[in-house]
């Protein structure tokens, strides 16, 4: 990535990314679509109304997955196999620790986290059977994102994604047996789903102990490096509390769409199916940015870099306007794709075109964060987000609900309100500071 045309080098690592997003994304999207049309409304529900206590705890560990990008792109990008094996040996046992700690984590939480949200007394039951199978086998997903994200600061976006197809394909036919032919119901999307992400950690951790000799992994060298991981952590750590406090807020807002019932709580598990797949292409985008602004400063290439965030920009921006207005026009016929009740289509027609239409938005957050964090900037982008998504989410909610009770437009509009809100922060402190502050931190 620190030589020949941007455009190209970007382009051509997003893909593989993408790809494999599509294909992570299917998990759920298969979950849901199983349950939504050969289980009950309540399983429906229940997979949906789930996702953020999920994303709460993946998000605290994916935190680590970006400060591992950032320190292992740049000492690839300086071409130091010193720097890059300690990188790799302390992000591998460091994933193994944090896998085990959430697992435990997670299903303890998970009885109460469910009250927290509001979960209606029919819908609990699935909910609590899902969630606790999930958790229990959590470890396999995190190993993944761990090990594509060193194999990706190293420019290898082609295995990731292969490893995403085969275990995405194992999802969607375990998903298809355990609940057609096992009768299983949401238990049965919920061992699917631990399986093949199983498979996918064993894919991965195989193809990092045959990688590139700079990033190659050898698990009885696995140990903790001190000044490593003080690198990865106090690049990791802004990072992995923005994203998993952003997530707790998430439940919050879930909590508000399960006071208005059953019905709302499908539209919002098909907008949230739907979002997930518009989010795709930028979001690709922003991890190919990353990585460039890691290597390019890692090469002293500066100018290079900032180029690099301005075509990003254009790129993610584009793909987010195509994508939503897909999603736009084709609102009542996705929603009624997960499930065929009236009111549920209703509720996920009007979330998909009221939130949906504005991701362009949410393209420019995630490109100037990915790019701030490839160059080991995380607190900045981590203030801006829990002020934005945390702190002016909350109160929004908390004033329109208590001015206007009732109204679930308004609950929705949290999202595009707060987005814009980080977005001008985001603008106004990358284009007033710029890439180099705080670069010294990955070296």
């Amino acid at each position: 990535m620190t030589t020949g045309s941007i455009v190209c080098a970007l382009i051509l690592f997003s893909l593989p990314v993408m790809l494999g997003s599509l294909f992570q994304k299917l998990y759920s999207t298969v979950d849901a679509w199983v349950v939504g049309n050969y289980v009950n409304d309540e399983a429906f529900s229940a997979v949906g109304t789930v996702s953020p206590i999920i994303n709460m705890l993946i998000n605290l560990f994916v935190g680590f997955t970006t400060g591992t990008t950032a320190v292992v792109a740049r000492h690839v990008g300086a071409r130091d196999e010193d720097g890059a094996h300690k990188a790799v040996h302390t992000a591998a046992l460091l994933a193994v620790v944090l896998s085990a700690i959430l697992t435990v984590v997670g299903v303890c939480m998970t009885p109460a986290m469910l009250r927290l949200i509001h979960t209606p007394a029919d819908v609990y039951p699935e909910s609590y059977r899902y969630l606790t199978i999930y958790f229990a086998g959590i470890g396999g997903m995190l190993l993944y994102n761990m090990g594509s994200a060193i194999l990706r600061a190293a420019g290898d976006t082609r295995h990731p994604s292969l490893f995403l197809v085969i275990s995405s394909l194992i999802n969607v036919v375990l998903d298809l047996v355990l609940v057609l032919v096992f009768d299983m119901g949401v238990a049965g999307v919920a061992w699917a789903t631990v399986i093949s992400q199983a498979v996918s950690a064993v894919l991965v951790i195989v193809a990092l102990m045959r990688a590139d000799p700079i990033v190659r992994l050898y698990p009885r060298r696995m140990r903790f490096y001190g000044e490593t991981l003080k690198r990865i952590t106090v690049v990791s750590l802004p990072a992995s509390l923005q994203m998993s406090i952003t997530s707790f807020s998430n439940v919050f807002v879930q909590s508000y769409i399960n006071d208005f019932g059953k019905a709302c709580m499908g539209g919002w598990t098909a907008f949230q199916k739907v979002n997930n797949f518009v989010d795709i292409p930028f979001c690709a985008v922003g991890v190919a940015v990353s990585t460039f602004v890691g290597q390019n400063l890692g090469a002293k290439q500066l100018e290079r870099a900032r180029q690099g965030v301005r075509t990003a920009q254009l790129l993610g921006g584009a793909s987010a306007l195509l994508a939503s207005a897909v999603a736009v026009i084709f609102a009542p016929q996705i929603a009624a794709f997960f499930n065929d009740s009236e009111e549920i289509i209703q509720y996920g027609t009007l979330f998909i075109r009221l939130i949906t239409a504005t991701e362009v938005i949410h393209s420019v957050n995630q490109i100037y964060t990915s790019a701030l964090r490839g160059s080991g900037n995380t607190r900045v982008p981590m203030v801006i987000m829990l002020g934005s998504f945390v702190a002016c989410r909350q109160l929004y909610l908390l004033t329109v609900t208590t001015l206007v009770p009732g109204n679930v437009v308004l609950v929705a509009a949290s999202y595009p309100v707060t987005w814009l809100v980080a977005a001008i922060l985001l603008w106004s402190y990358y284009h007033f500071v710029g890439l180099e502050r705080h670069t010294k931190k990955t070296e």
